[in-house]
């Protein structure tokens, strides 16, 4: 299974929190990684985004079928985004478009760290889990920042 990480974009500041919009420097980072993403995902991936608008503005720039799931609202929990994904057990590819600190807090586990990770407005963390000799393994495949793309 594959399990991408994609922190929305540079959003406005703004007192309802899902209300924030993306940002002029914002679309250009979801255009960016967009475009990037086409290349490299594979063809059958499920879309997975929080229901803030930053995040639903962030995931449109692939121009692909996404889902919008309550449970990856601001505040949801590293176990909240593994269980939406299906990790580790669904196969195939998950994108998930979320916030910070959360995406930080499952790249963490993935990765046995003890702290959160931090990922840049923008960014992606690609998982990938394989099985070799019977035993699971866990490979950071691709880590980048938006704006290194654009």
């Amino acid at each position: 299974m594959n399990l991408i990480l994609w922190r929305h974009a540079e959003a406005e500041e703004g007192t309802d929190d899902l209300a924030r919009a993306l940002t002029p420097k914002g679309e250009r980072q979801a255009r960016a990684m967009g475009k990037w993403l086409r290349r490299h995902l594979p063809e059958e991936t499920r879309l997975l985004a929080s229901p803030a608008l930053r995040t639903r503005q962030t995931v449109e720039a692939l121009g692909q079928a996404w889902q919008s799931v309550g449970d990856l609202a601001p505040g949801a929990s590293a176990n909240d985004v593994l269980h939406v994904a299906g990790w580790p057990r669904a196969g195939g590819c998950v994108l998930v478009v979320g916030h910070q600190p959360t995406l930080g807090e499952v790249a963490a586990f993935l990765l046995g760290a003890q702290r959160a990770l931090s990922l840049r407005k923008g960014g992606i963390l690609w998982f990938e889990r394989r099985m070799r000799n019977s035993a699971a393994r866990i490979d950071l495949r691709a880590a980048l920042d938006a704006s290194l793309l654009d």
